[in-house]
């Protein structure tokens, strides 16, 4: 799944949205397609990557995009196996291990959750986004928990609408380096891409990027770490990782917004979706999907109250 780079000029008189101009350049490409190719850190302008679709672009500015190749064949099924908690004509809801990427991107083309579903489901590949079939949500590679995907168009559709309009309830559970300023909080900070580094996500400053937010509450503190359960109201990229970080207590092993050196002995960051509420197609009511804290990190708590005891 490489990525070809296309490059344009704007030649209007006018400023244009940097979304609406590529559309009416590759009007192959659907106008929401493009907006989540610039989400994903895509598409620069004047050698800068855009952060918002509705970005404007200057005349004679440089906008350039960086296209996936058609890789729809490439979506191989694999035997993967899948620990799944619930499924019924509608959905498929798994546990995910830390590791292991939801969909094939870039750097990450196979081994993925989502050619583990192509070959226990395959007829999921008609759903939803083509080279993310099934897909509402996401997590992190190395966090690990409660993953709900569509199996027909017609969930799709109804659980996306859920997460858009946050009618849905996450719960996360958190160790993080330090404490954090009050023992409850709700951190409201906009987040963007950064504009140096595509891989990570930043607090974006006097008032851009997204709305972001995200509550907390300390369930445990220790010596030099705290437990949290978290709930981010929205769901934007890295959102968790980078409010912690925020706020001064960044997840225990997360290197990218935290500490070089983990202070703890972990394989990876510690953050664990722990629980999914939902309503499923057809009911009123929320169905609650949790999953059990994995055994490494399960590891380090039980390490933690060991020298909190000594």
């Amino acid at each position: 799944m490489k990525a070809q780079k296309r490059t344009f000029t704007v030649h209007k008189d006018a400023d244009v949205r940097v979304d609406k101009f590529l559309s009416e350049q590759l009007p192959e490409i659907s106008r929401s397609q493009i907006k989540n190719i610039i989400e994903q850190g895509s598409v620069t302008l004047d050698g800068v990557v855009v952060n918002k679709a509705g970005a404007k672009a200057k005349p004679e500015s440089i906008v350039e995009i960086f296209l996936p190749d058609d890789d729809t064949d490439s979506l191989i099924p694999e035997d993967i196996e899948l620990n799944i908690i619930f499924e019924d004509d509608n959905v498929i809801v798994i546990n995910k291990p830390a590791g292991i990427v939801v969909h094939p991107g870039a750097g990450n083309y196979s081994g993925t959750i989502v050619n583990a579903l192509l070959a226990y489901y395959p007829a999921i590949r008609q759903v939803g986004e083509l080279d993310r079939p099934g897909v509402v949500h996401r997590l992190d590679k190395d966090t690990s928990g409660v993953l709900i995907f569509a199996k027909t168009n017609e969930s799709y559709r109804w659980l996306v609408k859920q997460f858009k309009s946050r009618d849905i309830r996450k719960t996360y559970i958190a160790l993080v380096d330090g404490h954090p300023p009050t023992p409850t909080g709700r951190i409201e900070a906009p987040i963007e891409r950064d504009a140096n580094v595509r891989t990570r996500m930043a607090v974006g400053l006097r008032s851009q990027g997204k709305p972001a937010v995200s509550e907390y509450f300390e369930s445990k503190r220790y010596v030099k770490h705290s437990l949290l359960e978290v709930h981010p109201i929205t769901g934007r990229t890295h959102q968790i990782r980078v409010h912690l970080s925020y706020i001064g207590v960044p997840v225990v092993g997360d290197t990218l917004y935290g500490h070089r050196h983990a202070s703890l002995e972990l394989n990876r960051f510690f953050l664990h979706a722990k629980s999914l509420a939902v309503r499923l197609p057809g009911d009123r009511a929320l169905k609650v999907f949790e999953a059990p804290l994995p055994k490494d990190l399960k590891d380090v708590l039980e390490t933690l109250e060991e020298m909190r005891l000594s």
